[in-house]
């Protein structure tokens, strides 16, 4: 390539997905910001073997190190406006730097999530969620019947759900309407997969793409929708410091001794 080329390395949560949704949109931005001569072309490796091979070429042990990664993609522009991409991945939380190679040949980490099954839900169908959890590999090391307070139950929503005062009211009275149970969830990749599990928070929606889903099966409505999960490993870490203080069972995790739970 005779032109200069910029190497850099993206980080964000879902960061394969993101980044190809964000490609797929980039030909029609490019029109709208205005035409150029210039040929965008781009190059993925979809795999996390072949990019490992790839990175080595662009980065030693020396160069590439982090702190807390989440979904990495190594990401090589040149200045003539052709791109290449190839895509790093893992999934950790750690506060001492860590060499990414090493944490990609380490694999996936044992992390954990929060659970809360919603007033109603669980008096119903306990036995089958513990079930439908042991199943999916998770090993339960928490788990307390509550009675959610106002504040806390506000604590559990969305930024979207705070914006519509009807439909936040209306999730916090169904909250506090009855106890909950809490449960503290681990196993690899723990926050991605509950979530992938529970499906969409409105009912209709889960049931239209997978009556298997667990909000399809359980929920009733968009308020009535059977079940919380932590939305990210940053979001599980407060809840299991707000639901289980007084410290978890049998949880033999680097990732929550580092963030002292």
């Amino acid at each position: 390539m005779s032109n200069p080329v910029l190497v850099c390395a993206l980080r964000r949560i879902n960061a394969i997905k993101v980044l190809a949704d964000t490609l797929e949109r980039l030909p029609l931005c490019m029109e709208k910001l205005g035409k150029s001569n210039s040929v965008l072309q781009r190059v993925m490796a979809l795999t996390p073997e072949m990019t490992f091979r790839q990175a080595v070429l662009f980065f030693t042990e020396k160069d590439f190190v982090t702190g807390k990664p989440y979904f990495y993609c190594l990401t090589c522009i040149s200045l003539n406006k052709c791109i290449y991409f190839s895509y790093l991945v893992g999934e950790t939380w750690r506060c001492h730097v860590e060499s990414l190679f090493t944490y990609l040949q380490t694999g996936a980490q044992v992390l954990c999530t929060v659970l809360l099954i919603k007033p109603g839900a669980w008096t119903r169908g306990l036995a089958r969620i513990l079930r439908k959890l042991d199943l999916e590999k998770f090993i339960v090391v928490g788990m307390k019947h509550t009675n959610l307070e106002p504040d806390i139950a506000l604590g559990l929503l969305s930024p979207e759900m705070k914006q519509d005062p009807a439909v936040l009211e209306a999730h916090c009275t169904y909250l506090t309407s009855g106890s909950a149970l809490v449960l503290c969830l681990q196993r690899p990749n723990a926050v991605k997969k509950l979530l992938d599990l529970l499906g969409p928070e409105d009912p209709k929606i889960a049931q239209a793409l997978d009556p298997f889903l667990w909000r399809a099966q359980y929920g009733i409505n968009a308020v009535q929708n059977g079940f919380y999960g932590s939305r990210s490993y940053q979001i599980a870490v407060q809840d299991m410091k707000l639901f289980f203080p007084e410290g978890l069972c049998c949880a033999d995790c680097q990732t929550l001794e580092e963030e002292e739970v």
